[in-house]
């Protein structure tokens, strides 16, 4: 006996195909993916501007979505798009949130030797370094490695998303990681022993 599976939901592309004629159900779309959009331009931009921005890729999308090709179910790809050309408008704040980060003191409050050690290998203790690596790639590098990283794209995805071959996808990742690795002294804070 297997367990009940949830029903199905409706892929994207029905929703929008929908919207077209009724236009309410483009709602649906929003509900399912907002949260995810601002948790990714909130920790590229901050939270500040992250509401207005989501706003604004719903009604960019909504307006487009006519032209939306129904070939593809899933339309995180064209929304992390439209997102990130709307990011790139706000490069030079990207930019300087990164410099403030890599200013901005990391907690020190330590309890105990375990603590410490803990910290020493989180990201947290590589913040610094690591906003410094973001400020300093190009723009295209940091949109693909981001829309992976914390868009949780897969490559086909980002390229889709930015409309680029999926071979200028992993050129840009592979440039984008060396860099950044550089920038950490080639370790991964994650792999240090204890």
């Amino acid at each position: 006996m297997t367990a009940p599976t949830a029903p199905p939901t409706k892929a994207d592309a029905d929703l929008i195909e929908r919207s077209r004629t009724e236009p309410e159900v483009f709602a649906a779309l929003f509900d399912r993916y907002s949260g995810m959009l601002y948790r990714y331009v909130a920790r590229r931009l901050g939270p500040e501007v992250a509401e207005d921005l989501v706003g604004e890729t719903f009604l960019v999308a909504f307006s487009r979505r006519g032209r939306y090709d129904l070939s593809h179910a899933d339309a995180r790809p064209w929304l992390f798009g439209i997102m990130t050309k709307l990011v790139s408008r706000h490069h030079r704040s990207e930019a300087a949130r990164y410099r403030a980060l890599r200013r901005s003191p990391v907690e020190s409050h330590v309890e105990g030797p375990a603590d410490r050690v803990a910290a020493g290998v989180t990201a947290t203790a590589s913040r610094p370094m690591l906003a410094e690596a973001l400020a300093g790639l190009p723009r295209r590098d940091r949109d693909v490695l981001l829309l992976v990283a914390w868009g949780d794209l897969t490559y086909e995805e980002v390229a889709q998303a930015l409309g680029i071959p999926v071979g200028t996808v992993r050129s840009r990742l592979n440039r984008a990681r060396r860099k950044v690795r550089a920038v950490l002294g080639d370790t991964n804070p994650m792999n240090e022993e204890e």
